[in-house]
């Protein structure tokens, strides 16, 4: 452990007196907890062969709450001290008001370590990033005479979280985030065009910046620049899609998955609610929460409330199995956390959200499933979204994508938008090969206007009847 580690309770605050203060805040209550975080981040931006951003971001607090039925009070201040508790203990008392809450069974504790507590931001040194950044700029343009601009950016953070429950339990979880992305524009005869790709993890800088790694992905994003440049017009129409493995996965993450939050479900405003025990989905379609994959980007060893994280099986066969849930929800519908009570930081209240979000592969060769393509767009690539909760209606724009006819690739397309409904793909999924993959590691979620880092991925799938909006005629 580093002598520079979080250690609120050795130079902060008193556990004992902290502990006290809790307590008296959730009195009467049925859950609560102390959350102290420290986060130090940087990001380092070259484009077009210049340094656009250089940042380093550091910052310290906690967050007290106290939770009665469907209600909780929240405080949270950027000063960890015993007096800037007791003033958050008067505000999250608000919430229990007269008391009569039994407090809830403790999470089970967990020694569990999904990931290195090292700083990833010491890996290297300030210069020596800029001047990994600068070489893949050289050796991005070097690839091919089309290319006109070159982005990289490194990141790297380190959060460092302690939490203090009612009953004792004290918590430390100390991870660590990386991430390396290149973007290339090239031009041909006046048109430019774009790709790119990237990835990362709960790890170190020092892998992302070997040139054994930067170098297949700058490749990559070129590929897709340069697939871009030959692009058609997409067509507009219904059509059956086949989804490549991994990153399309966040079609599945975005149209399914935040369906699948035990507080929409509560609040019975997802399409999804009151569905337990029924099909939902096609034979075959198992679809999985996992916050304990080694090393990935939505992995936590314990959620932010103390619960350990679980690979939590959502849909089974075609079946809903269960629900995401945090202590609060679960309670208040009568079932276990899952380990998904996750928050941005110490300013925000947790919920339930997703981890690794995935779909299991199947027994069907990918290249069947293209073969049975008869006139259809191949997706391979993804760019943003939305998603409506209520109905699952979703809009996804493509970002690599193919028109294929009687199982031929016919050329690259653009513009293609994907428009459907969660439930409704789900049921019209006709093929799930075995070539399930994880995405590289770069997936964030939104939420009630928190963020936190997630993971998708899934199997080339064979999804019937989507709508593609594009500008061919």
């Amino acid at each position: 452990m580093s002598d520079n580690a979080f250690r609120p309770f050795d130079t902060m605050l008193d556990e004992g007196r902290a502990l006290a203060l809790l307590r008296q805040a959730v009195a009467g209550a049925e859950d609560g907890e102390l959350f102290l975080e420290r986060k130090r981040s940087e990001a380092l931006v070259l484009d077009d062969g210049r340094i656009k951003t250089a940042s380093y971001d550091a910052s310290e607090g906690f967050g007290l709450r106290a939770v009665k039925g469907e209600v909780a009070g929240y405080a949270h201040a950027t000063e960890i001290s015993e007096s800037a508790v007791k003033r958050a203990v008067e505000t999250a008392r608000l919430a229990v008001g007269d008391g009569g809450g039994t407090l809830a069974e403790a999470p089970k504790g967990t020694n569990r370590r999904l990931y290195s507590d090292a700083d990833p931001m010491g890996d290297a040194s300030f210069a020596g990033k800029i001047d990994v950044l600068k070489e893949i700029d050289a050796f991005t343009r070097g690839l091919d005479r089309r290319v006109v601009q070159v982005s990289a950016a490194l990141s790297a953070g380190l959060q460092e979280v302690e939490i203090l429950r009612p009953e004792g339990l004290r918590l430390r979880d100390v991870r660590p985030m990386a991430r390396l992305n290149i973007s290339v524009i090239v031009e041909q005869n006046g048109r430019r065009e774009s790709g790119g790709m990237g990835g990362g993890g709960r790890f170190g800088l020092s892998g992302l910046i070997d040139p054994a790694h930067w170098q297949p992905v700058a490749r990559e994003a070129l590929r897709i620049a340069l697939v871009n440049l030959e692009a058609e017009a997409a067509p507009a129409g219904v059509m059956d899609i086949v989804l490549g493995p991994g990153w399309p996965g966040i079609l599945l993450h975005e149209a399914i998955g935040h369906g699948l939050e035990g507080d929409f479900n509560r609040k019975k405003t997802s399409a999804f609610a009151g569905l337990m025990g029924q099909r939902i989905a096609a034979p075959g379609v198992t679809v999985l929460d996992d916050g304990t994959l080694p090393d990935r980007r939505g992995s936590i060893s314990f959620d932010d409330e103390g619960t350990p994280s679980a690979r939590n099986v959502l849909i089974e066969d075609g079946v809903l199995v269960g629900y995401m849930q945090d202590r609060q929800n679960a309670r208040l519908m009568g079932v276990q956390s899952t380990g998904n009570g996750r928050r941005e930081s110490f300013a925000h209240i947790p919920m339930p959200r997703m981890t690794n979000t995935y779909m299991l592969g199947g027994t069907t060769d990918p290249a069947a499933i293209l073969s049975d393509l008869k006139d259809g767009i191949w997706a391979v690539g993804f760019g943003g979204g939305q998603v409506d909760i209520t109905n699952g209606k979703f809009v996804f724009s493509c970002t690599e994508a193919y028109r294929v006819k009687n199982g031929k690739v016919i050329a690259p397309v653009k513009g293609a938008t994907l428009i459907g409904d969660g439930a409704t793909a789900l049921q019209n999924i006709r093929a799930i090969g075995n070539d399930m993959a994880l995405d590289p590691g770069i997936g964030n979620c939104g939420k009630a206007g928190q963020w936190v880092p997630v993971g998708v991925g899934q199997p080339s799938l064979l999804i019937g009847g989507l709508t593609i909006g594009g500008s061919a005629a």
